[in-house]
């Protein structure tokens, strides 16, 4: 499954009954998961005891891989980082919908990969203990490319905020292209100058 070892293949259901009555959701929130979720299965634990090659890491001993049946493709992503708040494991989930596949974690945010199709759809197991193999499939499904000198949090971090300068400059740039006064076209100018400064 996913290209993980046979060894650390699972298949247990989990009710979504259970998962409402276990963290007592609102109704609100219990609709819009059932709007957009059909089903969850635990279909892999990745351990040191399910691929002896693996250590520990510091901080994970083992996580799961999670196969979550979709509705539809467009869902709100609050009901995925709801429900890898409310199960306290380390988890990828695999979210599926018809012959597509798009992987999500998460770590500081929600990370998720694009659709693919799921016969293409891996997870690679680089690194030597677990902690490692983890960093490695958060960058592996965000396509987070770590710089020299950061941590993975701290890249991604950098990343979220270059995008939001990328966005404020495109707002902007939209601005002094409809302004009239050269005055205030100006401004809109230096301000996009000064943003740039800090990408």
């Amino acid at each position: 499954m996913y290209g993980l070892p046979i060894s650390t293949e699972r298949k247990k259901q989990l009710p979504k009954k259970a998962i409402f009555a276990k963290f007592d959701l609102k109704p609100s929130q219990r609709e819009s998961f059932d709007t957009d979720i059909a089903r969850i299965d635990i279909v892999a634990v990745v351990s040191s005891a399910t691929v002896p090659a693996l250590s520990e890491g510091a901080d994970i001993k083992e996580f799961y891989l999670l196969a979550v049946q979709m509705k539809h493709k467009e869902y709100d992503a609050k009901n995925i980082a709801l429900l890898t708040k409310l199960i306290p494991q380390k988890m990828v989930l695999a979210l599926q919908y018809e012959e597509q596949t798009q992987f999500a974690i998460y770590h500081t945010k929600l990370i998720s990969s694009a659709w693919q199709p799921t016969d293409d759809a891996t997870l690679p197991l680089a690194g030597l203990n677990l902690d490692t193999v983890w960093e490695n499939i958060v960058t592996h499904i965000g396509h987070i490319e770590v710089e020299n000198g950061n941590t993975l949090t701290e890249q991604i971090a950098n990343n979220d905020q270059r995008a939001k300068l990328l966005a404020q400059i495109v707002t902007l740039e939209r601005k002094m292209v409809n302004e009239k006064q050269p005055r205030r076209k100006r401004e809109y100018f230096e301000q996009i100058k000064k943003l740039k400064s800090q990408i």
